[in-house]
């Protein structure tokens, strides 16, 4: 097994403060979300809305027709409705994608600057480089990449389907070039035991959940069963009782007889999972404790940018429109499509 690391230095991320939004009242929110849905009739629009933003969108998303999922479903999702607008309430990669898919419709999203820090730190001119120097390793991107470095992969994979499709790959004898994020690509090593050059990127709010603290937690709550998102680092993932995407996160909590749960992963999921299981006590795995800095304390601060208020005006002004060069997108519509075959063959 290849365990070689890229040399390139990974630029130091900037993470935004998490935005402060003015308090609503009951009668004030009612009132935006009224004027909300009304502007999605006029706009014969949709929202796409991923799991880790404020659940009053994934409520929206949901009253109104839209979608409410991982970055699988979302990227299914745009190319199935007959929206002329899609209105994506998440990180701009998820807007990026839906864009690459229907280069017919208007993407929209409340703010432009919502990123990733896995993206900010996989520049397209680096992760090239790197590409270049390794021509014999077929290029496998995760979602959280910009469009341009999806235009120089093979394949594009989301974490609920990166295992087989990485399974699927290892029985050809291929060797993997993976970006961006070494903790989801050394958990999928590990796995599959295929040859692998990994990216050095990783998650503000995944690489921030504490072991030692996650131990004490663990003994306070004997019954809890620890839910693990496969971003997070070795130490955390040792601890984990179950392992997954956001979507098998959610799936565990409603199927599992556990009453508390300990949730490594973006405080965003518990909406659904309250939603699915009313009744169990979800607790968020701790990112304090010796050395921790919480620069994001268990939400996506890109992630909090999403709101109401912004989702209102974006509708008003037509404004933060995605866009993307065509011959960039049609080399990576490639990788995207082809997740999305695999996928379907698989569940067929």
């Amino acid at each position: 097994m290849n365990n070689e690391t890229q040399p390139m230095r990974i630029p130091r991320i900037s993470v935004p403060r998490h935005p402060v939004w003015p308090a609503l009242g009951a009668a004030e929110k009612t009132a935006l979300k009224a004027r909300i849905k009304t502007l999605l009739k006029e706009r014969n629009a949709l929202l796409v809305s991923h799991y880790y933003v404020d659940g009053d969108l994934q409520a929206l998303a949901e009253e109104t027709g839209g979608c409410v999922a991982d970055s699988l479903e979302m990227a299914r999702f745009g190319s199935e409705t007959d929206a002329e607008t899609l209105v994506v309430c998440g990180v701009r990669f998820m807007g990026e994608t839906a864009k690459i898919l229907n280069p017919e419709k208007r993407v929209l999203m409340p703010e432009l600057k919502a990123t990733c820090s896995l993206d900010e730190g996989c520049p397209a001119d680096a992760f090239s480089a790197f590409c270049d120097a390794h021509p014999d390793h077929t290029v496998v991107v995760y979602a959280n990449t910009s469009v341009e470095a999806k235009a120089r992969a093979d394949w594009m994979v989301t974490s609920s389907i990166a295992l087989p499709i990485v399974k699927y790959l290892r029985a050809q004898d291929k060797k993997v070039l993976w970006a961006p994020d070494k903790h989801l690509g050394h958990y999928i090593q590990q796995v599959t035991g295929v040859d692998m050059l990994l990216w050095q990127g990783s998650c503000v709010v995944h690489e921030e959940f504490k072991s030692v603290a996650l131990e004490r937690l663990r003994r306070l709550h004997p019954d809890a069963a620890v839910l693990v998102h496969p971003e997070s680092p070795d130490e955390i993932i040792e601890q984990a009782d179950v392992i997954g995407s956001t979507t098998a996160l959610i799936d565990a909590v409603a199927s599992m007889h556990n009453p508390e749960f300990i949730i490594a992963t973006d405080e965003g999921i518990f909406w659904k999972m309250k939603q699915l299981a009313p009744g169990k006590k979800l607790i968020a795995a701790p990112t304090a404790g010796e050395g921790a800095t919480c620069e994001s304390c268990a939400h996506c601060p890109w992630m909090a940018m999403n709101a109401l208020q912004n989702l209102e005006q974006v509708l008003r002004s037509g404004g933060n429109e995605i866009r993307i060069n065509e011959a960039i997108r049609q080399k990576a519509v490639v990788p995207i499509q082809r997740m999305l075959d695999f996928s379907k063959a698989q569940s067929a």
